[in-house]
């Protein structure tokens, strides 16, 4: 099979933001669907069974033999299940948002840099995890777009993620201490509701970037069909001389 032509840096840069798109895309409707899920044995929304089973051999603080209700058993053994499938998607689709988000600001950062990266680089932890690059830098929060129609909106959309992620610091400083009073109870709990946005936040902050990467390329990828075009003139030029 014929080796596939390698791809101008200005493509394979844009596939690689857009593999971090499918990426998140792929956990944020994992997270959805084990949401759902979770919900079908919520106790608060479902009546379970009222009958029992007894379990020979097993006897009550009082001599009687034991029994338990199946039905409740399973729904709890479900609900646990699938509350831990809910948080593990949750903390995918969290991590996974980061990384996209990131690294669509980051090649917008490199391309105005001047940069040609052929796709997204990440560092990597001592167990091998990606690490998102910081979303805290001017030149990310509010890269320098002075035609690109959708600035504003990217912005907000930053402002938004930076408020998410405060609010989780701010949270989990709460938490740390030894003592909270009611108010501060309450603005914990506030808190920890505004940080579980953050997944939501990044995913949209990432979409706006990726247009951005976009517009970033257009000049990149206009003076690559400017340098084919000369290419086959030239050719054409030499085949007629």
């Amino acid at each position: 099979m014929p080796e596939k032509p390698a791809q101008h840096w200005t493509e394979s840069l844009f596939d690689s933001v857009s593999a971090l798109y499918e990426m998140a895309h792929e956990y944020q409707i994992a997270l959805r669907a084990a949401e759902v899920t979770a919900s079908t044995v919520d106790f608060d929304r479902r009546k379970s069974h009222e009958g029992r089973i007894a379990l020979e051999g097993r006897t009550s603080v009082y001599g009687r033999t034991y029994t338990r209700p199946p039905h409740d058993y399973a729904l709890m053994l479900l609900s646990h299940t699938y509350g831990e499938a809910a948080s593990l998607m949750r903390r995918r689709y969290t991590e996974a948002s980061l990384l996209y988000a990131s690294g669509a600001a980051w090649a917008v950062r490199s391309v105005h840099a001047g940069e040609q990266p052929p796709v997204v680089a990440f560092e990597t932890d001592k167990d091998g995890d990606w690490i998102p690059h910081a979303l805290h830098t001017p030149d990310l929060d509010r890269p320098d777009l002075d035609r690109y129609a959708g600035a504003a909106g990217l912005a907000a959309a930053y402002d938004t993620v930076r408020r998410c992620m405060d609010a989780g610091e701010y949270g989990e400083e709460l938490a740390g201490r030894e003592y909270v009073s009611e108010q501060e109870a309450g603005a914990m709990f506030d808190a920890h509701a505004e940080a579980d946005g953050l997944a939501d936040a990044a995913f949209a902050y990432g979409l706006l970037a990726q247009k951005a990467v976009s517009f970033v390329l257009l000049e990149p990828r206009r003076a690559r069909e400017r340098e084919i075009a000369l290419a086959r003139a030239e050719a054409q030029r030499t085949e007629n001389a």
